[in-house]
């Protein structure tokens, strides 16, 4: 049942911004269009091992993506509805 399944994955959504520092790093990747996991980390003041801990449960979950820029790693918030949802509600 294909409601099973969006149900399940609504769920894993919210339990990931539960958290408050990964809700931290979603609203600062509401913010901007994609940041560098140094610049996350002295934003939110938080070790730049804990950010990256942080994004791979993100990532995990299919709620980011990343790119590399030779030794930088990149983060944005995927296009999803529940990203479109966090957007609005972070931003307002």
């Amino acid at each position: 049942m294909n409601d099973r399944k969006a149900i399940l994955r609504c769920a894993e959504e919210f339990n990931m911004v539960g958290d408050p520092t990964r809700l931290k790093i979603c609203y600062l990747l509401c913010r901007h269009k994609e940041l560098a996991v140094g610049e996350i980390s002295e934003i939110i003041g938080v070790s730049i091992s804990a950010v990256s801990h942080t994004l791979k449960k993100l990532q995990k979950a299919d709620m980011v993506e990343n790119r590399r820029e030779f030794r930088t790693v990149y983060y944005k918030l995927k296009q999803t509805a529940f990203a479109d949802m966090l957007k609005e509600r972070l931003t307002t």
